[in-house]
């Protein structure tokens, strides 16, 4: 899960997966990181981590860290929260392989005419609560088409 700055909108979405995770018995990691390294080390936003408390899900002890070419090694999977970010995410890519991990979150949910997570960085309070609302539809896309994935592999 890549965002900005890893304290908003990509911890929401990792806390939001491996809740999933954790629902379906499946053995997957999660991970999150920023494009950005101006948060690296850093716990969430308070609001990312009051609207993630609110439904039950706690990110409070999520550090921000940078996205990395060696995240290509270590996800098969890389989900952007908006254009920019999956921008600066290939810039980074190494070969057709790495380009094929790399996806919009949003592109699961083709149903909703929307391609970029909103960032609530400089919105209120609900702002926050809309995202986590839209990233859990998402994350269960996601999840969806990772157990999808792994019963066809057995």
């Amino acid at each position: 899960m890549v965002c900005l700055g890893n304290i908003c909108r990509s911890p929401m979405a990792e806390g939001i997966l491996k809740g999933k995770i954790r629902e379906r018995n499946l053995e997957i990691e999660v991970d999150s990181a920023g494009t950005g390294s101006w948060h690296a080390g850093e716990n969430p936003d308070p609001r990312a981590i009051s609207t993630a408390k609110k439904f039950g899900i706690d990110i409070s002890g999520q550090v921000a860290r940078q996205f990395s070419v060696y995240d290509f090694d270590a996800f098969d999977h890389i989900f952007a929260m908006d254009s920019s970010n999956l921008r600066d995410i290939l810039r980074l890519a190494r070969s057709k392989s790495d380009i094929s991990k790399v996806s919009l979150i949003l592109s699961y949910l083709p149903e909703i005419n929307l391609k970029d997570v909103p960032d609530p960085w400089f919105g209120s309070q609900d702002g926050f609560t809309e995202v986590f609302n839209l990233l859990d539809q998402a994350c269960d896309a996601v999840i969806d088409s990772l157990e999808k994935d792994f019963l066809q592999k057995d």
